[in-house]
């Protein structure tokens, strides 16, 4: 099994040569499960302890950086996107984005590829969330199952955020304390109220990050491609796979509507709302988080088993 002290980072390199970094844990014999972080984060930010869990819950588990994120490919012109840019999208104008959720889907579906994986269980969050989900709908002969968390439809009625944290999302002081005290005001804003991470581990995460590689410009490119999403309410009423939703009640990045909303668009879907829960994964919700992906995962195998109808 792969430890902080064992990385086994590699590089995918994608047709139209898109790189992407990934890491594997766990035994290749088991159940392949995608991890697709959200905005601005890289593949670090599943922690490595989680996915050792995840591994000794029978899982292969694979994280990556998404592209124009830590070490995998940056958007080739470097475009910056301004915050009056992303306040046109936000209220539904018309704006062009470098690129889009289907882009960083078919990513995700050509790194199975890469690693010879015909389909696979997907965990996403926030932005990964979105991705998973259109990853379901773009190729779902690739995945298994999914378990959305705190993530939305594109619906831009539920799932919304405070105008006032937009500003925030973009990184004003430069160097490395201005990012860490951005991450640790982030964690103060979204974080769980009832699972408050120490400031100490907030601080060492964002150092890690910081020296894995952090771009404003990429992040801001990231925003974008979300407040330009479609709606995938009625793509999602066709999934025929397993799939399990999971939201904070206190999260305040994206309401606990677009959990809900989600839960709803998808035959069968099973939903787990949590008190206390913000925008993040806290450690005492591991075993939480562990159990729901590995029962939606069961109710996929039970399918293939037993030759029973799509959920």
């Amino acid at each position: 099994m792969t430890t902080a002290a064992e990385s086994n980072e590699s590089i995918a390199v994608l047709p139209g040569g898109v790189q992407l970094a990934y890491e594997t844990f766990g035994s290749p014999e088991a159940d392949p499960l995608l991890l697709i972080m959200g905005l601005g984060g890289p593949m670090t930010w599943w922690d490595t302890e989680l996915c050792g869990q995840l591994a000794e819950a029978g899982f292969h588990v694979i994280r990556f950086d998404n592209r124009d994120i830590g070490h995998s490919s940056p958007h080739p012109s470097e475009e910056r996107i301004t915050l009056a840019r992303l306040a046109r999208a936000f209220v539904g104008l018309p704006t062009r984005s470098p690129y889009v959720l289907d882009d960083l889907a078919d990513d995700a579906a050509a790194l199975l590829t890469h690693l010879g994986i015909d389909s696979a269980h997907v965990w996403g969050v926030s932005m990964g969330g979105m991705i998973a989900q259109t990853l379901a709908i773009r190729h779902p002969d690739r995945v298994r199952s999914v378990c959305s968390t705190m993530s939305t439809t594109g619906r831009r009625n539920v799932g919304f955020q405070h105008p006032s944290l937009l500003p925030s999302l973009v990184i004003k002081k430069p160097g490395l304390e201005g990012y860490i005290e951005r991450q640790i005001q982030g964690g103060r804003q979204i974080g769980s109220p009832g699972f408050p991470e120490p400031a100490a581990e907030i601080r060492q995460r964002a150092i890690d990050t910081w020296h894995r590689g952090v771009d404003a410009a990429a992040v801001a490119r990231q925003m974008l491609a979300i407040l330009t999403q479609p709606d995938r309410t009625e793509q999602l009423g066709g999934l025929g796979i397993p799939f399990s939703v999971v939201h904070g009640l206190s999260d305040k990045m994206v309401h606990v509507s677009g959990g809900r909303a989600t839960a709803a668009a998808v035959p069968g879907a099973e939903i787990t709302l949590i008190k206390g829960m913000g925008h993040d994964l806290p450690r005492p919700l591991w075993p939480a988080f562990i159990k729901i992906v590995r029962r939606t995962a069961d109710r996929a195998t039970t399918r293939r088993d037993t030759g029973a109808a799509p959920v």
